[in-house]
């Protein structure tokens, strides 16, 4: 059991350990009559299979087909882990419950704390700490949602999968760290343990990075960041943890109005982007701007295997100008697409059709939409010495064009999904795939089947060759300067 924590911790003998695998939860502030957070938790938890969900409110017997209770000294069985969704005023007279109990975690969805800027709101944080350090428990927030465990089914959302994987995050923001995995899930991306810490009164981002780092069940970290309580600390749990592991960082308010929206949200102090961004690759972490390209960077990160330290890329696809924009996008972001010799060119006309093909890298054939084809292309680029990443593009042209039949399990997503299978293990290079969803709906069915195929089978999905060519230079750069 891990015992990376701060002095506080030590005096509590609470473990994050402990407080990611709770046996009995219970949500305060439930009601029968609305639904919102604390309902959508009760409900979730239920559907996830939870084994011990007690809903706490005095105004109800039951609520979602469970037993509601008075209070929390009302509950016959073992409370771990306390969900708050009552008003602010009432949280010192919970945790004193919350003692009595011996609950080890208290989270608080409420607001209406420090971030107001109210000195009492301050002071009523000051307060709960005292209570908390008393009566031997952890605080997770206030002002946030909590904890996404899918191992220990403790769940806050109906969209999130239930699958467990290798990504940690933490996120300042109880948005993104409901968003990050449903919106990433489609990609193939799972996590071990996401933790939305808000104020960051007691657990925080610092004691986070440690915990992760050491996590045997988190290879990757994720962390959104609007600021920090100890900058000294916060730098030396960033750069031990970046070294043990890959860490990517979005850091929040990098303008003047998201700097005081941060200061609104969170009560954070948000620093300068650009020290901030400078600090984080002078500790070898990947620092990214907004959760998309997060998404993204995770997604090669993950999926990337065999990750290059060298920075050219040969582009493949049906298509000119998509073509052409491929390799914009890659040189702009610091990518190579080097020109293939004539010999090399002379070995690709051979199999290819050549009548309104383009052979010096990018790569576009008319027939580049068949798993033949996409082979050859493939087989001969791998061995191309000075290229290291293939790259393929699928959707950015008509002739690609989702919604046609085209791309079918049997003639298009088996086979293609073969022969990239094959190109991997026989050029040791790493494919990467550029899938640019429909515009309208007719499509859409068959490109998430597209994307399911290609996912299963462990290759990295994009949604533009921007996104591609950025993150993939992000990683290059990183797993370059290790």
């Amino acid at each position: 059991m891990h015992r990376i924590m701060n002095n506080h911790v030590a005096k509590s003998e609470v473990t994050l350990d402990e407080i990611f695998c709770p046996r009995g939860v219970a949500v305060v502030g439930v009601s029968a009559s609305n639904l919102a957070f604390a309902e959508m938790v009760v409900h979730s938890l239920k559907e996830a299979g939870f084994p011990a969900i007690y809903p706490v409110n005095p105004k109800y017997s039951e609520v979602l087909g469970l037993r509601c209770y008075s209070s929390l000294l009302d509950i016959p069985g073992e409370v771990d882990h306390v969900i708050v969704n009552i008003p602010a005023g009432s949280a010192l007279g919970l945790l004193d419950e919350c003692a009595m109990k011996g609950v080890k975690s208290v989270h608080f969805f409420t607001a209406g704390f420090g971030e107001t800027g109210e000195r009492e709101k301050a002071k009523l944080e000051r307060d709960m700490l005292v209570k908390a350090r008393a009566g031997g428990f952890r605080i997770i927030g206030p002002n946030c949602i909590g904890l996404y465990v899918p191992k220990s089914r403790l769940v806050n959302s109906l969209d999130a999968p239930l699958e467990p994987g290798p990504i940690g995050f933490i996120s300042q923001s109880g948005g993104h760290a409901q968003n990050l995995p449903s919106y990433s899930s489609g990609r193939g991306l799972r996590f071990s343990k996401v933790v939305s810490y808000g104020n960051a009164l007691d657990v925080n981002e610092s004691e986070l990075l440690d915990y992760f780092s050491e996590d045997p069940e988190t290879e990757i970290i994720a962390a959104y960041i609007e600021g920090v309580k100890d900058g000294k600390r916060f730098l030396r749990a960033l750069e031990r943890t970046a070294a043990r592991k890959p860490v990517v960082i979005y850091k929040g308010g990098r303008t003047e109005a998201g700097r005081r929206a941060a200061l609104g949200h969170t009560a954070s102090m948000a620093s300068s982007v650009a020290i901030f961004d400078g600090l984080c690759r002078q500790m070898k972490a990947i620092p990214v701007d907004d959760v998309e390209e997060m998404i993204d960077v995770l997604t090669a990160l993950r999926f990337v295997h065999r990750l290059p330290r060298q920075n050219g890329v040969a582009v493949i696809g049906a298509g000119g100008g998509p073509s052409v924009l491929a390799s914009d996008e890659m040189e702009r972001e610091g990518l190579h697409v080097p020109r293939l010799t004539a010999e090399v060119q002379a070995e690709l006309k051979q199999n290819l059709p050549v009548a309104g093909g383009i052979f010096i890298n990018p790569l576009d054939t008319t027939n580049l939409i068949a798993p033949h084809a996409i082979s050859v292309a493939m087989q001969v680029l791998g061995r191309v010495p000075d290229i290291h990443v293939l790259v393929y593009h699928l959707g950015f042209h008509p002739i690609g064009g989702w919604g046609l039949g085209r791309f079918s399990s049997e003639r298009f997503l088996k086979p293609a999904v073969r022969v990239m299978e094959e190109a991997v293990r026989t050029t040791g290079k790493p494919v990467l795939l550029a899938l640019r969803p429909p515009q309208g709906i007719a499509g859409m069915e068959e490109f998430l089947t597209a994307q399911e195929a290609f996912v299963k089978a462990g290759f990295p999905v994009f949604y533009s060759m921007s996104q591609l060519a950025r993150a993939l230079s992000r990683v290059i750069r990183w797993n370059g300067s290790r």
